[in-house]
């Protein structure tokens, strides 16, 4: 899905570690606030950004990292 094309008012990012470390890398944090700062220009709100691995999943809302 094209969220510019949609006009979509909001997104939530989402990808899995295979590894099955949940905690986010510096790299994840980082596109994070990119893609953060990229929807305030657009107008898009980044909900959330969500890691999953084989049996949860890490939220950056809920640890207070968005």
């Amino acid at each position: 899905a094209d969220p510019i094309t949609d006009r979509a008012s909001a997104v939530i990012v989402a990808h899995n570690h295979p590894s099955g470390n949940l905690l986010p890398s510096q790299d994840d944090l980082a596109v994070t606030r990119q893609l953060k700062a990229a929807g305030e220009t657009l107008g898009i709100k980044l909900l959330d950004h969500i890691i999953f691995n084989r049996d949860t999943y890490y939220s950056l809302l809920e640890n207070r990292q968005l």
